[in-house]
């Protein structure tokens, strides 16, 4: 179980670090100079719309790979030997008397 919670969270870093890298790597619609006077774009290697497909597709994939992963860290480390509260381990306070009057 441990090794599995491992396993998950290295697969989970490395999905976040590529969804990151394809995310920053996409162009908004029309960003280049020939987008606004209605050309095609020139700069990409694919073409304007098969880039874009590649990408899109790679950040769909990327994103349920990451949502997928965080759910299964949840349920693993609900699972697992850990404390159930975030306050299940600090001691209580000692009761203190009220102060007494003074003279």
């Amino acid at each position: 179980m441990n090794i599995l919670f491992y396993f998950v969270i290295t697969v989970h870093v490395i999905v976040c670090l590529f969804l990151i890298g394809v995310v920053l790597v996409q162009q908004g619609r029309s960003a280049d100079l020939a987008g606004a006077f209605g050309g095609q774009g020139s700069q990409t290697a694919f073409g304007p719309r098969a880039a874009a497909n590649v990408l899109t597709r790679l950040t769909t994939w990327s994103a349920i790979i990451f949502m997928v992963t965080s759910l299964t860290l949840t349920v693993l480390y609900q699972r697992g030997t850990h404390s159930k509260s975030v306050l299940s381990g600090t001691p209580t306070a000692p009761a203190s008397a009220p102060a007494k009057p003074g003279k």
